[in-house]
């Protein structure tokens, strides 16, 4: 579908300035390195405000710089995750056969991020950011064992974000931006064209045909002995469902900054959550179904079958992003240690489920493609320090733990493949002349080991199992473990002017 829609995602990114994307570093689907300064303390510096990236952490930090300054930088994320089949099935309980996805996840993916600052006098200071705030990029292929679940995923982001502070006094600062957010979505999944029209022909009442003992004529109304005879028939091969889309959405932020003296300072930071409704297409193609089958006395290629069932659509999604809300304290211990550190609290519970809405085309009602979450909100707590080495060079390091947004295996979809995290981080900035540096940063982001086992609520035949509602999916059931770790190497150029 030109989905705007937020669809499953496992750890990845989307880029600004042509969008690129890779693992998501953060939890949920937001990236999480919109500053190489602030990644190289793990994301610990809310408080530093330091150079015009403090527009995404705090923009009240803006009060603290001089003249105008310009931040461009770079983040290459080489993610590392490899899944393990337990055994997956499908709708009726059988192996879906096929491998472990090969190498899913892309091999390394860059996400430019831009800010820039202007002192308009000594009360008023403005500026804007563009960074990637959302993104997922994976792709199993198309006979991996979770394939019913997902086939690939490619989620792109770009924030637009101007902001502006006031300077109260030498101990108050506030600040204000607004965000201009576009998404771009891709989701494929595989569609059991086999067990779906099984499933069909048992509810019309079974097939008729030489199936009992001696070629006796029979009347079978199990699914499963159904697709049985019907790959016996030589019916089998997959569809593809393929829903793409982007849109614009609108949010903003605020935050305060106290400065108890020259070397201490306190920030609170909040981010609005940004509701998009998303309009977009689904395409259905099942040109690799093989052979024919019966339905309602007429002959057809069971391709022609399938999407009857399926017709092209126009499709919509309502997605509300989590809002996020920041502490942080940034302390110059003596002339060459300084120390920070942040906590961030994110309302993930906001995405409990993704309900894809497909319109009726010629009669043919398809129901919603509903990606089930049950997210919990989480916390991020990092730490880290600044050690001026000399004139030209300044060290940073941090460390981090985040949570995953998932509360059980059951949740975890092959799309976000999400676990709880630590980060080890190390950076640095190099003084090229007074107007001009450059910050470098590495960051080492272990995942841990995380089990999926997650339900399809629908069946291919249209309907739900449980409830007897109209809907759209494969049902059956990927279980596997993955096992993910993240690298981020970032630079950075900053000029004063």
């Amino acid at each position: 579908m030109k989905l705007k829609h937020l669809s499953l995602s496992v750890m990845i990114m989307g880029t600004a300035f042509g969008l690129a994307s890779t693992q998501a570093a953060a939890s949920g689907y937001q990236f999480g390195s919109q500053s190489v300064s602030g990644q190289g303390t793990a994301h610990a510096n809310g408080a530093e405000a330091n150079d015009p990236s403090t527009i995404f952490t705090n923009p009240a930090g803006l009060s603290r710089l001089d003249g105008t300054q310009m931040v461009l930088g770079a983040t290459l994320v080489v993610p590392d995750s490899k899944y393990t089949d337990n055994g997956s099935t499908n709708i009726l309980g059988q192996s879906t056969g096929g491998g472990n996805g090969g190498t899913f996840a892309p091999k390394a993916v860059a996400a430019p991020t831009f800010y820039l600052s202007h002192k308009i006098n000594d009360k008023i200071t403005a500026g804007i950011g563009m960074f990637v705030p959302y993104g997922a990029k994976l792709d199993y292929g198309f006979d991996w064992a979770g394939r019913y679940a997902l086939k690939s995923v490619n989620l792109q982001s770009l924030n637009i974000n101007p902001s502006i502070a006031f300077k109260l006094d030498d101990h108050h600062s506030f600040g204000f931006g607004v965000s201009a957010q576009y998404m771009d979505a891709t989701l494929e999944q595989m569609a059991d064209a086999t067990s779906g029209l099984a499933l069909k022909a048992a509810n019309a009442g079974g097939i008729t045909g030489p199936f009992g003992p001696g070629g006796a004529t029979v009347t079978l109304t199990n699914p499963s002995q159904i697709a049985a005879v019907m790959r016996a028939g030589g019916v089998g091969g997959d569809g593809l469902a393929h829903v793409e889309g982007n849109d614009w959405g609108f949010g903003w932020n605020i935050g305060y900054m106290y400065q108890l003296n020259e070397n201490t300072r306190f920030g609170l930071a909040y981010r609005s959550s940004i509701k998009q409704s998303l309009q977009g297409s689904s395409t259905w193609t099942f040109n690799n179904v093989q052979g024919n089958v019966t339905v309602g006395g007429i002959t057809l290629p069971a391709a022609v079958a399938a999407k009857l069932a399926h017709p092209n659509a126009s499709a919509s999604v309502d997605v509300t992003t989590p809002e996020t809300v920041s502490a942080n304290f940034f302390h110059q211990l003596n002339p060459k240690v300084a120390l920070m550190g942040d906590v961030t609290w994110v309302r993930n519970s906001q995405l409990q489920q993704l309900d894809i809405k497909q319109s009726t085309v010629n009669g043919v009602a398809q129901g919603d493609l509903v990606l089930h979450q049950n997210w919990k909100d989480t916390w991020r707590v990092s730490f880290g320090s600044n050690y001026q080495l000399n004139d030209a060079w300044m060290l940073r390091g941090g460390v981090a733990w985040e949570q995953s947004p998932l509360q059980s295996d059951n949740d975890r979809h092959p799309a976000l493949p999400d676990s709880d995290r630590l980060w080890l981080s190390f950076g640095a900035n190099y003084k090229i002349n007074k107007q001009s540096s450059i910050d470098l940063a590495y960051s080492f982001i272990d995942f841990k080991n995380a089990n999926v086992n997650y339900t399809d609520a629908c069946s291919p035949a249209g309907v739900s199992p449980t409830t007897g509602a109209a809907c759209t999916g494969n049902g059956g059931t990927v279980k596997g473990s993955y096992k993910t770790y993240l690298q981020l190497i970032g630079v950075q150029y900053n000029y004063r002017f």
